[in-house]
C-alpha cells in the first residue's frame, strides 16, 4: 500500500514546492528514508522499479512497465498497525539471500516479457519468505480462494498487514472470478477492496 511513504513523500514534495526546490527522485526518497527508516518506490508510479527501501536507491531500473494486474487487497489484520518506525529490518539467512538472485533475474524477465504468471510466481516466492519476518494471519485460507479463482500470485506488504491477490487483468474471466473470490473472502470475514489496473 505504501500509505506511510505516501504520506511522507506528500510531505517532501510540498515543502520543496514551497520553497521553490527541484530535486532529483533518489534525493527526495533518501530524506524520505531519513524521516521513517524505510520507504517504497512510490515515486516511481510510471516505471518498475527493484528499490533499496532502507537506502531510499533503486537497484534497477528496469525497461518496460508493470504488466496490467487486478488485484484483491486484503487487510490481515485491520485494527493493528505496524509501526515502521520500530519494525526491525528483516535479516535473511543464506539460503534466502541465495533465493533472491533468480528470483531477480525472475522479475526482469517477467517485465521485459509482460509475463503476469512469472510475475505472481516471483511475487509469490517473495511474499513466502517474508511469512518468517512478519507473518500474515490466514493467508494459506487467502491462498487457497485465490487458487481456486486463479489468481496468478500472492504479494504481501513487508512491513505492514495487507496481502494482494494477484490476477491477470487481460484474462476475459478475471472479473468474474475476482468477484467470486472477494465473495468467498467476505464469507471468511474478511473485507476485500478490488484494484482494477
Amino acid at each position: 500500500m505504501g500509505s506511510s511513504t505516501a504520506d511522507v513523500l506528500a510531505s517532501v514534495l510540498a515543502v520543496l514546492d514551497c520553497l521553490g526546490i527541484e530535486a532529483a527522485s533518489d534525493k527526495i526518497m533518501q530524506i524520505a528514508v531519513s524521516a521513517e527508516t524505510a520507504c517504497d518506490s512510490t515515486l516511481f508510479k510510471q516505471q518498475a522499479v527493484l528499490f533499496a527501501h532502507r537506502d531510499g536507491v533503486v537497484m534497477e531500473a528496469f525497461c518496460k512497465p508493470l504488466p496490467a494486474i487486478d488485484i484483491i487487497s486484503i487487510d490481515t489484520t485491520p485494527y493493528v498497525t505496524v509501526n515502521t518506525l520500530e519494525f526491525e529490518p528483516a535479516r535473511y539467512d543464506r539460503p534466502e539471500i541465495e533465493t533472491f538472485r533468480p528470483l531477480r533475474s525472475l522479475l526482469r524477465t517477467a517485465i521485459r516479457n509482460s509475463d503476469v504468471r512469472l510475475l505472481g510466481r516471483v511475487a509469490t516466492a517473495s511474499a513466502r519468505i517474508n511469512e518468517r519476518f512478519l507473518p500474515k494471519p490466514r493467508l494459506k485460507e487467502i491462498e487457497t480462494i485465490g487458487a481456486r479463482f486463479g489468481a496468478i500470485g500472492t504479494q504481501v506488504a513487508h512491513s505492514g498487514t495487507v496481502v494482494g491477490l494477484m490476477f491477470d487483468a487481460m484474462d476475459q474471466k478475471t472479473p468474474e472470478n475476482i468477484q467470486r473470490a472477494a465473495s468467498d473472502l467476505t464469507r471468511i470475514d474478511f473485507e476485500p477492496t478490488i484494484f482494477r489496473h
